[in-house]
């Protein structure tokens, strides 16, 4: 496959080899999401009409405050307040209940508008990382060299297979993504047992070693593992 504007995201991710490349996929359309809608798009009817009806998850708002457009942002909110007071809070009918009021409440948490659209895009560009695992030999010995998959991307690739590949190509993807978790979780397991072990008082010098910094951090590397995120630590 000749590169192209296709192409060229996949491979930026994929050619470090380092951390998850779906992590790093979703990263990047996470962080182009959050800078469009915080920019000129913050203005447009259609953009405000979404935000206003799906909200925005935790992470989400955390990641739009770190873009330091507070206006921005309380233009958004503004309005999202204004739809869930006149939707949901102070909306009058002889069936809009209080248990109706609960139930349209506890969906909030349910929609995001970063998510969906992060959830598109990386699906878009899964399409391309299975056509380039299929066609191109340099890409598919490219993904088998990688860091590790998570285990969430593990579980978005290995549902998207049967769709994504032809059959004759279902046993050397997921060979390829099996051996990736694997090797990874079994250096990630021995890391973290020594970290453990090093709280014993008779191995508690080891620890502060330069070279032991792989199991200094492999708490966090761990849950970075499992969740596909990773900690807000300082």
């Amino acid at each position: 496959m000749r590169e192209s504007i296709l192409t060229i995201p996949i491979n930026e991710v994929f050619e470090p080899r380092c951390g998850c490349p779906i992590c790093a996929m979703r990263n990047t359309v996470e962080d182009h999401i959050c800078e469009y809608i915080m920019g000129a798009a913050m203005m447009e009817p259609d953009v405000r009409e979404e935000t206003n009806k799906l909200g925005f998850c935790h992470d989400h708002f955390n990641s739009l405050l770190k873009q330091n457009n507070r206006l921005s942002l309380g233009l958004m909110l503004n309005t999202y307040l204004a739809t869930l007071r006149g939707e949901i809070f102070e909306r009058k009918g002889i069936f809009f209940t209080k248990g109706a009021k609960a139930k349209k409440a506890s969906e909030i948490e349910e929609t995001c508008f970063v998510c969906s659209k992060v959830d598109w895009g990386v699906q878009h560009m899964l399409e391309t990382v299975f056509k380039m695992f299929k066609d191109e030999p340099k890409f598919r010995k490219l993904y088998s060299q990688q860091e590790y998959i998570c285990i969430p991307h593990y579980n978005l690739l290995m549902s998207n297979v049967p769709t994504m590949l032809p059959k004759s190509e279902h046993k050397a993807f997921i060979e390829a993504t099996d051996a990736l978790v694997e090797n990874y979780i079994k250096s990630l397991n021995r890391d973290v047992q020594q970290f453990c072990d090093s709280f014993d008082y008779r191995n508690a010098r080891n620890l502060h070693s330069e070279e032991m910094e792989h199991v200094r951090n492999s708490i966090e590397r761990a849950i970075e593992f499992i969740t596909s995120r990773k900690p807000d630590v300082k």
